[in-house]
């Protein structure tokens, strides 16, 4: 099969054939349809993050079940699937109360022995690997999806939308008729944005730094838009709120946008940080802010179980109530991986879908 491979970082993704196994017991064979580019790939691609090499990229996507192993019992061939990073053992303390997200055992679910170039043994980033023509996975990746939902709208679902949906209604728990603001309007802040729509906000003001992007983020339920270039973000939120947000989401992983975040709230505000901000980065915040019951929190692809959220989260699309059309800027080809990725850095997209033919 192909699949965009990371062999050197800071270097262009390197389309490849390599070999796939048969599935394991407890391991299934997904037929990969769409994966979006998302930037928390990008972290591992310039050395932000650390990850094994080589190593096949991607983590969002949805696809259809090619083979199941011998003790598979909830997925069989031809189910359509969406896949998640955040698997679960089912049996840890995180599983146990509530917080799959969490897993204590993912390294036990994830042996290294799948893909290989040769004797070369590939890797799965966020032991995924979406750009692929295939994945092999344990099934505790994996969620069943009626088959009448689109794979590409689908495959968003996978990352952007449960992060960014997940972290309003899981982990800060929006409440109706507050205020909201979003900073970042990528694939994650358009979704954020959305779900706090949902959650039914009174006052949603979307914070990017092009004109575009907040027009765009109209369409999923902002109701006001602040131009950073043109203004001082902190400054424009707290007039245009009165004293600050109930809640605000950081969806660009940076330090001084994490650090806006935690300034535009009110007393007894929440900021919540859903970016990937990189590894040994300090936030700094005023300390004193804190006596007035602010609150800095992150979030964990948010909040979510997955299994019960994504199906939802279909629903919520084929009702109208989810903007996944609008989300997707381009469908790209997986040897286009590199140009989209160029693409995605210079603000111009909210989402490229790679597709592949599964006929």
């Amino acid at each position: 099969m192909k699949a965009a491979v990371l062999r050197e970082i800071n270097k262009p993704l390197v389309i490849e054939d390599v070999q796939i196994d048969n599935p394991g017991p407890r391991e299934v064979l997904v037929r990969t349809a769409a994966a979006g580019v998302c930037h928390s790939d990008y972290h591992f691609m310039n050395g932000s993050y650390t990850t094994a090499l080589p190593s096949i990229m991607g983590h969002e996507s949805a696809g259809v079940v090619e083979k199941v192993g011998s003790e598979v019992s909830y997925l069989k061939p031809g189910d359509h699937v969406i896949s998640c990073m955040s698997m679960f053992c089912g049996s840890c303390r995180y599983c146990l109360t509530g917080k799959p997200y969490g897993c204590d055992n993912l390294d036990d679910m994830a042996r290294e022995d799948r893909i290989f170039k040769g004797d070369e043994n590939v890797y799965q980033g966020y032991n995924l690997g979406s750009f692929a023509e295939q994945m092999l996975l344990h099934e505790h990746a994996l969620v069943k999806i009626r088959p009448d939902m689109p794979l590409d709208r689908a495959a968003l679902i996978g990352c952007a939308v449960t992060t960014g949906v997940g972290s309003v209604i899981h982990t800060a728990k929006v409440e109706p008729g507050s205020t909201v603001v979003v900073i970042g309007c990528g694939g994650v802040g358009l979704s954020a944005v959305n779900g706090a729509a949902i959650a039914g906000a009174g006052q949603i003001i979307a914070v990017d730094i092009t004109d575009e992007k907040l027009a765009l983020a109209k369409q999923f339920g902002a109701t006001n838009g602040v131009n950073a270039t043109n203004h001082d973000p902190v400054e424009a939120i707290l007039e245009l709120t009165s004293g600050g947000a109930d809640y605000a989401f950081e969806a660009l992983g940076l330090k001084h946008t994490c650090e806006q975040a935690f300034d535009m709230i009110r007393p007894s505000g929440t900021a919540c940080i859903i970016g990937m901000v990189p590894e040994g980065q300090k936030i700094e915040i005023n300390a004193a802010s804190l006596i007035n019951d602010r609150r800095l929190i992150g979030s964990n692809m948010g909040s979510n179980a997955f299994r019960i959220d994504m199906p939802r989260f279909v629903k919520f699309y084929m009702q109208g109530k989810l903007n996944l059309d609008a989300l997707i800027s381009r469908h790209v080809s997986l040897e286009e991986v590199n140009d989209a990725y160029t693409e995605m850095l210079s603000g111009s997209v909210a989402r490229s879908v790679i597709t592949f033919d599964i006929d």
